[in-house]
């Protein structure tokens, strides 16, 4: 489909269209969609793709420079007094290269880890290009479509300063909530709808809203949104919003699953990379544990029981509810997050281990984008991930805007090879050690101790009690937190798996 020239603003230029048990968990990496031949734009020579992701297009109309300060952008008063209140004065790097282009009406794909700041370099645009319009009832301006729910809340968290500092009205719309309730925000009239794709789609098929009036459109996570089989209700919502409208997709990584949506939906966009499609953060640690069959539950216990918080990430519902039980009785304060509880218990959960009211989150992959813990500095992948993206996004949620952290996965006899092949596709060389329970190299690593032993039971603090009835999520809504002088922290967000490694027993 070809788009017309926006001149709708100062910025704005000509834009070139154109035409089971023991073996193996590890699924074979997917090769990705195709590249439909009558859709695509031509974008000029494309280079050679590194393997695993498609070849990114090449920008036509050049991009406008990088910016050193927010102060150096075109943005209303109100957004920059917000920027400076919350503590936020310098712009991460992809904020920086993409906030003059998306400020100026360009389609933008982005790319950059988790954490770096991904959803005020969309979220900034998006807010500042649709400020000073009023939404018609069940019509809005602006669109953001997320995977997850947690993503959804994080991202609507995130931009509702801005957007109320510019008088526009946010909407989240997401499954595990009251669907009435969001389609009475839709039909009271909201410039901004942040949306996970198959609640949007119901919302839509009701006549509780419509996407005619969209001229921005963000895709944050495409990638995963892709794995997830959400590709098909994708491209029927981006089919429905304004044709000459703007795009921006962002992701932490770009593999061929969104090459379609790229090529399809992106016109001559300004393409930034902030870090490439393998690698991670230099001040993460990675550690690849060799464990035995019959030591893993006990070494599981241990790390968890230490001084600190830390995230485990498991395959599948039943194993996490079966492990945080056992935490709970062996005295460790934990919680289960996974796509079985309803989304107010969820919100609680991350809320309470925010706060420290819990210290080991123990979850399914639901958590492994968008959220955001401040001062997280170990992740442990209980149970290995399936491919190399699960694990990059997993271990987003430590060392997260300049703070250090460790990535430890737990691997049996029989998942060698296999962790191997992960690791080399992820581009990462890992600290490689056999481990036992009780073992001083195993606490030098996680600090892992013996738990106490005694029962807990984790009861409602006072902060949700006071504020009953409000999600309780307790977390300043902003760009990020500074820590210790280092730059502001970017607030960031699947099904269970089958597990074919040990079953948890007590």
């Amino acid at each position: 489909m070809n788009r017309t020239p926006r001149t709708n603003d100062r910025y704005s230029r000509t834009r070139s269209g154109g035409s089971g048990g023991g073996g193996s968990r590890f699924r074979p990496q997917s090769s990705g969609s195709g590249r439909p031949g009558s859709s695509g734009r031509s974008y000029g020579r494309r280079p050679a793709a590194v393997q695993g992701e498609f070849a990114l297009p090449v920008t036509i109309t050049p991009a406008l420079p990088a910016v050193a300060t927010f102060a150096e952008l075109d943005m209303p008063a109100p957004v920059t007094t917000t920027l400076t209140g919350l503590g936020v004065s310098e712009p991460f790097p992809i904020q920086a290269a993409t906030l003059p282009n998306s400020l100026a009406g360009r389609d933008v794909l982005g790319r950059g880890r988790t954490g770096s700041g991904k959803t005020l370099a969309f979220g900034l645009a998006l807010l500042v290009r649709t400020a000073g319009q009023r939404a018609q009832p069940k019509q809005p301006l602006a669109l953001v479509l997320v995977p997850t729910r947690e993503l959804a809340q994080q991202v609507t968290d995130a931009l509702t300063p801005y957007a109320r500092a510019l008088k526009l009205r946010l909407a989240t719309v997401v499954g595990g909530m009251s669907i009435g309730r969001q389609a009475g925000a839709l039909r009271g009239g909201a410039e901004v709808v942040v949306a996970t794709p198959g609640r949007l789609k119901d919302l839509i098929e009701r006549g509780d809203c419509r996407l005619d009036r969209v001229a921005i459109t963000v895709l944050d996570e495409a990638d995963q949104m892709a794995d997830m089989g959400f590709m098909p209700q994708v491209t029927e919502l981006l089919d429905q919003v304004r044709p000459e409208g703007q795009r921006m997709l962002f992701s932490a990584t770009l593999d061929r699953n969104v090459d379609l949506l790229v090529r399809r939906y992106l016109n001559d966009p300004v393409v930034h990379s902030v870090d490439a499609a393998v690698g991670t953060v230099t001040t993460m640690e990675h550690h690849v544990l060799h464990v035995q069959n019959a030591d893993k539950y006990a070494t599981t216990t241990e790390i968890a029981a230490r001084d600190g918080r830390v995230l485990m990430f498991l395959d599948t519902k039943h194993a996490v509810d079966r492990l945080t039980e056992h935490l709970l009785n062996s005295g460790v304060r934990a919680a289960a997050l996974h796509g079985g509880k309803s989304q107010p218990q969820r919100t609680r959960t991350l809320s309470r281990f925010k706060t420290g009211h819990v210290t080991v989150l123990v979850a399914t992959n639901v958590a492994a984008r968008g959220i955001h813990i401040d001062n997280l500095d170990l992740v442990v992948n209980v149970d290995p991930p399936s491919d190399h993206k699960d694990y990059l996004h997993r271990g987003g949620r430590t060392a997260r805007a300049g703070e250090s952290g460790s990535v430890v996965t737990l691997v049996l006899p029989n998942q060698r090879r296999d962790m191997t092949r992960l690791m080399a596709d992820a581009g990462i060389v890992p600290q490689v050690a056999q481990v036992r329970s009780g073992e001083a190299e195993l606490s030098r690593i996680t600090g892992a101790q013996a738990p106490s032993g005694v029962p807990v039971v984790i009861s409602t603090p006072p902060s949700e009690r006071v504020k009953s009835g409000s999600g309780g999520r307790g977390r300043r809504p902003s760009q990020g937190r500074r820590s210790s002088g280092s730059g502001a922290s970017q607030g960031r967000s699947g099904g269970a798996r089958q597990s074919s490694s040990r079953s948890w027993s007590a």
